[in-house]
């Protein structure tokens, strides 16, 4: 039987990129390896839960689910995240986006005024006040998604639907 998937990961792989995930759900949780074991009455000793982490072992999905449980996290918490739409966004594999607060500021129906207000947020929030123009980072599409109603990988074409896209002026112009 092969232990490939379909993308060509292999099982190792797999078990690695979720040791990562127990590992880093582990340590922003503040626990050492100890201190996991003695909060779960020994269940998940040092050793075991450090081989998990590495990859080195794979864990079964009770474990795992009482591993979620002890941590106070969703059990999906624990797997290894897909390359989403969401994840692309999340980690700068799209485009900036740069939005005109001149044009911006002359809207009021619909959106606009919601737009007005968040934009304000980032511009105190970043110490940003230029007035004419402000980048979109990653982490803004999601409340842009929520205030225009679309999905995240949608933000751009509805900011460029609303006329809001910064055109830098022409150099020859």
């Amino acid at each position: 039987m092969n232990d490939d998937d379909q993308s060509g990961e292999t099982s190792a792989d797999y078990n690695r990129r979720i040791g990562a995930r127990l590992r880093s759900i582990r340590r922003q949780r503040k626990l050492t390896l100890v201190e996991v074991e003695v909060d779960s009455r020994a269940e998940f000793k040092p050793s075991v839960l450090g081989a998990y982490e590495r990859g080195e072992r794979a864990i079964s999905v009770l474990r795992l689910a009482r591993l979620a449980r002890l941590y106070s996290v969703p059990i999906e918490q624990l797997l290894p995240h897909e390359h989403s739409t969401v994840d692309r966004v999340l980690n700068g594999d799209s485009a900036p986006i740069a939005v005109d607060l001149v044009k911006l500021a002359g809207l009021t129906i619909g959106p606009f005024d919601k737009l007005q207000r968040f934009f304000r947020l980032l511009e105190i929030e970043r110490h940003d006040f230029n007035g004419k123009v402000i980048t979109v980072r990653a982490a803004d599409r999601r409340t842009l998604a929520l205030i225009l109603e679309v999905s995240i990988d949608e933000v751009r074409s509805a900011m460029d639907r609303c006329d809001l896209l910064y055109a830098a002026p022409d150099a020859a112009g």
